[in-house]
This record gives structure tokens, C-alpha cells and sequence, in this order.
């Protein structure tokens, strides 16, 4: 990959995507897939004036290993280590880029029992961290590839040559040829535009309906507004991007408000491992039906986590004409799948998604009715003769997708 298209790359996520300020911290999570690419991040933070960037590397086959070898106990720590860098970030309100290149099948062979009762047991610690910081700093997850991500989409083609057609998709869909900086510009002001449109209707709920089976009914919450693309950072008013690529325009829907089926269009990558072929079934608010053909113990543990993992955290809306989604390629990654067609979050719901959210408590806002969860899951719904009208409280039905495309 030429190595002028990659600069352009890591300019936009540094200055567009993660908006770095003179003075700030930043943490740079990766693999170690192209640590050159991520050289070149890290000189673009100090170049916009970072004050300390640090690289957490990481391997996933170690990864596994340590699932596979170290015991439930051990997994469940919360050291003194982890206590203090979270002490740090609270305190720093450190830029956080995640670089994400991670084998779709990277940890299949490991007990996934485990896994999530190691999240149950860390989860209570990191919480009134993660509640600190939200919304307050700046972060961006992106993507460079991997050598088994790139052979997972590309098999018949050598690791070299897939590694570098997987680099061209990339930077098609985040848009990186011409003027990058201004090609995002032009693009959040058109999800703005979807954005002000939905928030002028004042929907009561979201009625969904596909040949597939999908059949589905979403209440929306009376505050809750309509996002997409960049936001301000909380208190700084700082503009980034959370997405490099995004094509969502999406909201936090009404906990306990949600009915019928929903049938995914996509494979879920979640722990490692690819949850294929499903659906769930939704009543008043809850999963309380799943089936996959593959994978399904996954599935119903990811739904039982906690309390929160079975009820919804969000609502997107992606045409299915996005240019993710026309390059016909299903990149078996929840960053590019989910920015391809319609969406829903099983989990965690963003306070930022109700309006004035900024004069309510954490706990003010859950009982306003934003979900909370240890897991945030986005899985794919959309399809190419899905319908979805809007309903007003008072009744009033509004077209918004029609034949799986935007309808106002």
C-alpha cells in the first residue's frame, strides 16, 4: 500500500475521527498486524500536539492462550494496575483510538462459560470508571488489516494480496482518496440532516417489517434524539468522529418497549467467534427467544451477561445502498457489517441519545429509560425490501424505509 494514502489515512483518523487537543493523552489499543501504520498514528498525535501517547499491543493467539491456560479466578482480577490506569484515565480524560484488526475466528476453541464469567466478575469495578468518563473524552475505533481477517474475506487469494485488497476496502469506505478532511465534513453534515429530520417527527416508535421474518415493533424514548457521525465530547465541546467508517444515524430506544422478531442479515463476530444464521424474538422489551444455527450457546450467553444484555441499547438506520454495503463484500467485522444496513444494539444505551442529557446523573438517565448493560452487541437487520414506518404519539405513520432505502 502506497505509503501517501496510508498518511492521509492516519491524518484523517487523528484530526477527524479522534480530533486529538494540544495536551492530551493518548492510548492507542492495536494488534500487531501493521505497526508501521500505527508509527504513523502516533507521530500524528504529537504533530497535533499530544502530550504522551501510549501503544497497548496486543496478539490474539496470547490472547487465547491465556483464556485457555489461566484459571476463572485469575481471570476475574482486577488488579492494583488496572485500578490506577483507570484512576488515570478518569482524571487525564484520555484519548482512547482502538485500531481494531482482529481474526473473526480468533478464539474459537476457548470456553466461552469462562470468558463471560470472567467479564460478570471484572464488570462491578469498571463500571463507576467507565460512568466517569462517558461521553467526557474523545475516542475512535477504526480499522487496518490483519493477515487471518484478510483471508477470511479473501481465501482464494495469497496472504500478501488479500492483506492488500483487505487495505483498498478500507480506505474506500472511510473515504480516504482526494480530500479525506473534507469528504467527512460533507458527509456528517448530511447525517445531520437525516438527524434533524427524525428529531422534527417526534416518533413514538418504529414499526419493521422484511420477507425474512423480520416483524418487529421499537418504542422510542420521549427525550431521545437522533445522532450520526461526529459529536462534541462533554464539557470541552470537542468534534470527533467515534467511527471511521460510519453511515448511521441512530438513537437510544425506551427500555421495556420492544415486541416481536428480528432476523439478522450478517454473521455477529462476538468473543472471537462468529455467530451465524439467527434471530430473536422481543416481548415487552426483552429477548426472550434465540436461535442460531451456529453458535447458538454463544448467543443466549451474550443475551444473559446481565440484567441489561437482553434489552436493547440502540437503534440505527443505514440505507441499504450505503457504499459499505456496495462493495458486496460481508467483512465478518461489526465496524464495516454494521455501517452496511440497518442495526440493533443488544446492551448499553448512550445517555448523549436524550436530550439535555448533560443535566442528568448516570442513574437519572436509566430511569429515564436508557438501558444498562456490561455489553454493547450491534447485529445486522437491514435488507433490501425492509420497511420502516415511524409512529407519532399521536398515531400520525410516516414512511422512513422503503425497499431497504431512506424514504424521507
Amino acid at each position: 500500500m502506497q505509503k501517501e494514502r496510508l498518511q492521509k489515512y492516519a491524518e484523517l483518523i487523528i484530526k477527524c475521527g479522534l480530533s486529538v487537543q494540544k495536551g492530551q493523552e493518548v492510548i492507542i489499543r492495536c494488534g500487531l498486524d501493521q505497526p508501521d501504520f500505527v508509527a504513523m498514528c502516533v507521530e500524528e498525535c504529537y504533530k497535533r500536539g499530544a502530550e504522551r501517547v501510549k501503544v497497548e499491543w496486543s496478539y490474539m493467539p496470547v490472547t487465547k492462550l491465556n483464556y485457555n491456560y489461566r484459571s476463572l479466578e485469575t481471570l476475574s482480577e482486577f488488579t492494583a494496575v488496572e485500578k490506577a490506569e483507570w484512576e488515570r484515565k478518569v482524571e487525564k480524560l484520555s484519548c482512547l483510538l482502538w485500531l481494531d484488526s482482529d481474526d473473526p475466528d480468533g478464539l474459537n476453541g476457548t470456553d466461552s462459560e469462562k470468558i463471560s464469567k470472567a467479564n460478570q466478575a471484572r464488570f462491578p469495578f469498571i463500571k463507576p470508571y467507565r460512568d466517569a468518563v462517558e461521553n467526557k473524552y474523545q475516542w475512535c475505533i477504526a480499522a487496518v488489516p490483519g493477515k487471518e481477517w484478510a483471508k477470511k474475506i479473501y481465501p482464494d487469494l495469497e496472504t500478501e494480496q488479500a492483506v492488500e485488497k483487505l487495505w483498498e476496502d478500507i480506505l474506500l469506505c472511510s473515504r480516504v482518496d482526494g480530500d479525506p478532511i473534507k469528504a467527512w465534513e460533507k458527509h456528517n453534515e448530511n447525517l445531520a440532516k437525516h438527524c434533524a429530520v427524525l428529531n422534527g417527527y417526534k416518533f413514538a416508535k418504529l414499526e419493521y417489517k422484511s420477507e425474512n421474518g423480520t416483524d418487529f415493533t421499537v418504542g422510542l424514548n420521549p427525550k431521545g434524539i437522533f445522532m450520526g457521525g461526529g459529536e462534541n465530547a462533554l464539557g470541552s465541546n470537542i468534534y470527533y468522529n467515534p467511527n471511521i467508517p460510519s453511515e448511521e444515524v441512530f438513537t437510544t430506544p425506551m427500555r421495556g418497549i420492544a415486541d416481536g422478531k428480528v432476523v439478522a442479515t450478517k454473521p455477529l463476530s462476538y468473543q472471537g467467534k462468529l455467530i451465524e444464521n439467527f434471530w430473536i424474538r422481543f416481548e415487552n422489551g426483552k429477548a426472550v427467544e434465540v436461535y442460531a444455527e451456529k453458535n447458538q450457546e454463544l448467543l443466549e450467553k451474550m443475551v444473559s451477561m446481565d440484567e441489561g444484555a437482553a434489552y436493547l441499547g440502540e437503534v440505527a438506520l443505514i440505507g441499504y445502498n450505503s457504499p459499505i454495503n456496495n462493495t458486496g463484500i460481508l467483512f465478518y467485522n461489526t465496524l464495516f457489517d454494521e455501517n452496511a444496513s440497518c442495526h440493533l444494539a443488544l446492551g448499553r444505551g448512550f445517555n448523549n441519545c436524550l436530550e439535555n442529557y448533560e443535566n442528568y446523573s448516570v442513574e437519572e438517565c436509566e430511569k429515564l429509560g436508557v438501558n444498562s448493560s456490561m455489553i454493547h452487541v450491534d447485529f445486522m437487520i437491514g435488507s433490501a425490501d425492509m420497511d420502516i414506518v415511524g409512529v407519532t404519539a399521536d398515531g400520525k405513520r410516516v414512511q422512513i424505509f422503503k425497499n431497504g432505502n431512506w424514504a424521507i
